[in-house]
């Protein structure tokens, strides 16, 4: 190679294959939040209607746990009357 090379011309390489893309083109999983969505909202429609049953009668059940042990945790005054 002579004195006169531009940039991006400085060396000659054998058997290597250099591919570019541009910025511009690249589109990394262009549909996936797309597909990700119908995934998510056909699984639900199948699948939901069977789950809430149970998620709704298990909120229940804790609910009242909760409200059970409040009440059992409580003191009785009337216990506490002649204390000084």
């Amino acid at each position: 190679m002579g004195g006169n090379q531009h940039f991006g011309k400085l060396a000659f390489v054998r058997n290597i294959i250099s591919i570019q893309l541009s910025p511009f083109e690249q589109q990394i999983c262009p549909h996936a939040v797309h597909a990700f969505f119908n995934v998510i909202t056909r699984w639900a429609g199948q699948n939901v209607p069977y789950m809430a049953g149970p998620f709704i009668g298990g909120y229940l059940l804790y609910r009242w746990g909760k409200a059970e042990n409040q009440r059992l945790s409580r003191k009785n005054p009337a216990h506490y009357v002649n204390d000084v």
